[in-house]
């Protein structure tokens, strides 16, 4: 059956984005041959047993293929002008069923930041996956992935010091203010727009040709508009769900959020702006007021730039229109329309931000209690030793009753910028194949309306904001589902977790670093 969670944003200055990590379970098969279905004029089919149609959370092809892939982590000096590229790890390629082993090696000195999961991407630690399956509509030429990032060319981990300092906040007055940007990388590249150096992100198309374009938002802070001159996007999936292809001339990303669109190269040979746009409203900007890349028919030149600028499209508000995407493959969620939250009620999780003046410090706490992991003594521990009922209120503990049905991970039904009346919104909330993705908008002094599917996957789960200071400062929550099924092994065995946890302790004791925020 579907749970259905209401987040009511009382927040003082931004908007915060919610991400939601279950993964249903598959049933494997035997194995999948690739077949020669899958072309440009039959996107939809990938094989025999296989297509656009099926459900994905129920039925995975077992292909029998492992990809392995080493990730090295290394040291580099830190820019200060838009004159270097990040250069991302290994981009992980896959087919749709394929299994993926990932070895990550860390070569950073010991005198270095280390790397806290919240914010370690925004020094760099990233990359894109790609998995490789049917699409709702047809193209010729996949063009890859796109990262959209913002760049700060101090250490973020510096940056969050400050940020989480109420006395010294980037923007007087406010404390928990974040910095612009000092750049915006588009695949890891940009020119330095305050002086010299740098180089734009090219990519080509051919006249006449479709191209698919994954779009990625793999910011820290911010949001994005992006639009390419005189094209228009065909959207045909958000967040890895496969949705009915739909046309739009510029398309919001949220941080965390991806898109696959189509591009349809149906204009003169020459070169256009990829245009990258902020909101007035304060979900992110840079130094950088004008991102872009460019898009480059075959036959134009390689090193002219675009001469049309463009229109600006409409302020996005810090917000998309959730309600336009349709999966192909349907779900409903009929407990929501029923949905009648309050205050007090275990469904609604409340978030504000707060400062800590004994401990001069900023928080986003989550129904007034801000998440705060233990690394000692992780929340699977507690599960292990049967004393989950012990676990301390920091730890942001939802425990979701057994229940069965039928259902899918994280289908949005609703937001609003404003708060959520029972009496006018709940004939506005629609259970008939709502969106569903695993990143959303937390709109500012509003609300979202979120609902899962419980009983199919044992776990732990993180449900926290993506702006990478709000989740240091404690907003999220963890959820923990089908606890006896999890304790009996059904989350994959707790065996190994008291040895774990004894290493880690041992290198802990003698270790220079402390944990100094939510330690996510």
């Amino acid at each position: 059956m579907f749970k259905p969670l209401c987040g009511l944003l009382l927040s003082l200055l931004l908007g915060t984005l919610a991400h939601g990590s279950p993964l249903a379970e598959s049933q494997p098969h035997v194995l999948e041959t690739r077949q020669s279905c899958n072309t440009a004029s039959n996107r939809q089919c990938w094989n025999s047993n296989f297509n656009i149609n099926t459900d994905y959370e129920a039925n995975v092809p077992e292909t029998g293929v492992t990809r392995q892939y080493t990730l090295t982590l290394t040291e580099h000096s830190t820019w200060r002008g838009g004159d270097g590229r990040l250069k991302y790890s290994a981009m992980l390629v896959n087919d749709w069923g394929d299994r993926i082993q990932v070895t990550v090696i860390n070569n950073m000195r010991s005198n270095g930041y280390h790397s806290h999961f919240p914010l370690q991407y925004g020094n760099g630690v990233l990359g894109p996956i790609v998995i490789k399956g049917p699409t709702s509509a047809d193209y010729d030429i996949d063009l890859g992935p796109m990262t959209l990032t913002d760049w700060y060319y101090g250490s973020v981990f510096e940056i969050a010091h400050r940020v989480n300092n109420p006395s010294n906040p980037f923007i007087p007055n406010f404390p928990g203010s974040p910095p612009a940007a000092d750049n915006v990388l588009i695949n890891g590249r940009n020119i330095n727009f305050a002086g010299s150096g740098g180089s734009y992100t090219r990519k080509t198309l051919t006249r006449g040709r479709k191209h698919l374009l994954r779009l990625i938002n793999t910011s820290l802070q911010t949001a994005f508009t992006v639009s390419l001159v005189n094209h228009n996007f065909q959207v045909v999936a958000t967040d890895m769900v496969p949705i009915r292809p739909i046309t739009r001339s510029h398309i919001f990303l949220g941080i965390g959020q991806r898109y696959d669109v189509i591009i349809d190269a149906n204009q003169p040979t020459a070169n256009y702006w990829f245009n990258v746009t902020f909101s007035a409203l304060p979900c992110g900007q840079s130094d950088n007021p004008y991102p872009a890349a460019i898009f480059s028919y075959s036959g134009a030149s390689t090193t002219a730039l675009p001469t049309q600028q463009g229109t600006t499209p409409p302020d996005s508000r810090c917000a998309a229109p959730e309600r336009d995407y349709v999966p192909v493959v349907t779900r409903s969620a009929p407990g929501v329309t029923s949905f009648a939250p309050s205050l007090s009620t275990s469904h609604t999780l409340n978030v504000d931000l707060t400062v800590d003046t004994a401990q001069a410090r900023v928080f986003w706490p989550v129904n007034s209690t801000p998440l705060k992991v233990n690394w000692q003594e992780p929340t699977l521990r507690y599960i292990a030793n049967n004393t989950l009922s012990t676990i301390p209120r920091s730890s942001n503990v939802i425990t979701i009753p057994p229940s069965s049905g039928s259902g899918s991970g994280n289908p949005l039904a609703e937001t609003q910028i404003r708060e959520y009346n029972p009496t006018t919104d709940r004939g506005t909330l629609r259970g008939d194949n709502p969106p569903r993705r695993d990143t959303t908008m937390l709109p500012s002094w509003g609300w979202l309306l979120v609902a899962w599917r419980t009983g199919t996957n044992p776990g732990v789960w993180l449900f926290h904001c993506h702006v990478g200071w709000h989740v240091s400062q404690g907003l999220g929550v963890q959820v923990v589902e089908r606890l006896e099924a999890l304790r009996d092994g059904g989350g994959g065995g707790l065996g190994d977790v008291e040895t774990n946890c004894g290493s880690w302790g041992r290198w802990y004791e003698g270790s220079r670093w402390r944990q100094d925020d939510a330690g996510l």
